[in-house]
């Protein structure tokens, strides 16, 4: 610990600059730096930050009340993929003309729909009747980030796997 002065003398003597590093600590630190390179190096974190931060989107899944099997396995492997990919999915029905009667057959099957996809994400909002539709959102288990990461490592041994192959084949084929 030393006095302004005495580090700002330090500082001019070394040809760097005084930079204030934690002002909110008691008492404040200071480093002495080159204030150029300090400034690059905080930029440089903040675009690695920005460039790790996901934004994770709605995704929409729309249903009708009397769908068939297979129509409904089709919307629950889309939104099962979105739902990996880590974006939350918003399961809708559309009810229309006596269907809107009958809401508790929608919640029946939002819940199955909810049930179906348990491993891959986890109820956010319980079904709630808006206006003509019933409205389910989902998270997912896993955040946007952690998708893509996950996603970026299975592509590289991937690709580690292809270059293998394609190196053993040319020795394959000298011989």
């Amino acid at each position: 610990m030393v006095s302004i002065d005495v580090a700002l003398r330090m500082a001019a003597e070394a040809e760097l600059d005084l930079v204030e590093v934690a002002p909110n600590s008691k008492p404040p630190v200071a480093k002495i730096m080159d204030y150029g390179k300090f400034k690059y190096e905080a930029a440089q974190k903040a675009k690695e930050a920005r460039r790790n931060q996901a934004n994770t989107v709605l995704k929409e899944v729309r249903f009708r009340l009397k769908i068939d099997k297979h129509d409904y396995e089709t919307k629950l492997k889309r939104a099962i993929g979105f739902l990996s990919q880590g974006d939350k999915v918003k399961a809708m029905i559309l009810f229309r003309g006596r269907e809107q009667s009958r809401p508790e057959q929608g919640v029946r099957l939002l819940q199955q729909f909810a049930e179906d996809i348990v491993e891959y994400g986890s109820v956010e909002s319980s079904p709630r009747i808006d206006g003509r539709n019933m409205v389910m959102v989902i998270a997912p288990v896993k955040n946007k980030s952690e998708a893509k990461a996950e996603l970026n490592a299975r592509r590289a041994e991937e690709k580690a796997t292809r270059r293998a192959e394609k190196t053993v084949e040319p020795e394959a084929a000298a011989e």
